[in-house]
């Protein structure tokens, strides 16, 4: 995942005529209406929510619309929710940090020089089974059992040696959660319930009845909003699908079976919950102040799951998460104990950029919205034709439909292309800039810069 890294834009023409909930709350609606997003945020001031409110749709195909209570795939930051567990253990004495993997998986590749320590920081060298074995890719909509994942990740060579760098892995988040499940006889999902959920009151409560002896008895059942299943997405139960949008219409984009990303990735839950759960660790109900430091602990950018992003002079402290189209922002500055959580389930916009809309009004900082400019057809024609590159070998041809651009790359699907300035496009949900010249553009993508020329 990468680091986030919020700036402060600074005009010096511009009033606050708007309550900053009205102004926020008309950012998202903007945003909503010109397809660049769909989802929700929660904004929580110590115990006190201030802002929740969604935008758009958990399921398209049905016109059923998302609200407060819809709950969504939050990705990586299901690695924060394993972390504490593993702290928790350790508070028990089942565990240590330096504790070694031998111990549970001898037959992973250093596991003798492996240590939970290293596991929570990144710092194993164990490949990502997710994003560098093409067998997942294949199958991502299938079941497979944590012992086939198990057997793939202890077939990689390691790829540095044990504590000497910081390299993301989610499979070092994947054997956490199978070593909880190990020391606990306990599935991860039940460890879940019970370890975070139950004690952070994640969930509702509802009334049910009974027929007893006595007649009808009416109790309050308190119902978790955040959880792992391996079902599939059931919008019936309030969940929500993710979506892409392909220049005219959302689209469903395929699902994942959550077998997958396990205990790196594989939690549901809703913003509110997320923002309850960072203030719980951060105020002694999960962890004991003595853990929350060792968590805080940021080594090359990243502690025992959580990162530290900045806004002007505050540092935040949370983590963020991305799958299927879900993309995902935890956030909580101690000094105020100000939490924020922005999950998206359809985006067509960088979400740094809505973080920083949405922090800046909430500071009554200078923040003018973003302009969705169409260009000129004479312009974008000039821009239309396929192009190739010396470093890849494949071809992006380059189209226009109703004054706006999309790319498609050889043996995939189109995308659309956001203006941005200039001459200057991105496809957000991926990461993905191009800057055109004359006959050419720069594809710049995770800190790359590749070169096509037109044919």
């Amino acid at each position: 995942m990468k680091k986030l890294l919020l700036f402060v834009f600074a005009f010096s023409s511009f009033t606050f005529a708007q309550d900053k909930f009205t102004r926020m709350d008309s950012l998202l609606n903007y945003l909503y209406e010109n397809n660049k997003f769909m989802g929700s945020l929660t904004i929580r001031e110590g115990e006190n929510v201030v802002f929740n409110k969604a935008y758009g749709f958990a399921d398209v195909e049905k016109n059923s619309k998302a609200d407060r209570l819809t709950r969504y795939k939050i990705g990586s930051i299901s690695k924060t929710f394993t972390a504490v567990m593993v702290m928790q253990l350790i508070e028990e004495k089942k565990l240590t940090l330096q504790t070694k993997l031998n111990r549970f998986y001898p037959k992973i590749q250093n596991a003798e020089k492996i240590s939970i320590y290293d596991l929570l920081h990144h710092r194993t060298g164990i490949v990502d089974y997710v994003n560098q074995d093409a067998s997942f890719h294949a199958s991502l909509d299938k079941k497979h059992s944590k012992e086939d994942i198990l057997k793939v990740i202890a077939s990689y060579e390691p790829i540095f040696e044990p504590g000497s760098k910081y390299q993301y892995s989610n499979s070092n988040f994947f054997i956490l959660g199978c070593i909880i499940e190990k020391l606990t006889k306990k599935s991860y999902e039940e460890n879940l319930q019970n370890r975070i959920v139950k004690k952070a009151e994640l969930g509702t409560y509802e009334n049910k009845t009974e027929m007893t002896a006595k007649g009808a008895v009416t109790n309050k059942v308190f119902v978790p909003t955040t959880y792992y299943v391996e079902d599939a997405t059931n919008t019936a139960n309030k969940e929500s699908y993710s979506y892409y949008f392909d220049g005219t219409n959302w689209m469903k984009s395929p699902e994942n079976h959550n077998s997958i990303p396990f205990a790196s990735g594989g939690i549901t839950s809703t913003p509110a919950d997320l923002t309850k759960f960072i203030h719980a660790l951060f105020n002694g109900k999960l962890v004991s102040p003595t853990s929350l430091d060792q968590m805080k602990e940021i080594k090359e950018g990243y502690g025992k799951a959580l990162i530290q992003f900045p806004f002007g002079e505050r540092r935040f402290y949370g983590h963020g998460g991305k799958i299927e189209n879900f993309s995902s922002m935890l956030g909580y500055y101690p000094t105020e104990k100000l939490s924020f959580s922005l999950i998206s389930n359809g985006d067509n916009f960088e979400q740094n950029d809505i973080i920083i809309g949405i922090l800046s009004i909430y500071y009554k900082m200078p923040f003018p919205f973003p302009k969705f400019m169409i260009m000129d057809k004479a312009e974008l024609a000039k821009l239309i034709g396929t192009y190739v590159s010396k470093d890849l070998p494949l071809k992006i041809t380059i189209s226009e439909k109703k004054g706006e651009l999309s790319a498609q790359a050889t043996g995939q699907g189109a995308f659309p292309l956001t203006f941005k300035e200039e001459k200057t496009f991105v496809f957000a949900p991926a990461g993905i800039e191009m800057v055109f010249g004359d006959n050419s553009f720069v594809l710049i993508q995770s800190g790359m810069k590749i070169n096509f020329t037109k044919e």
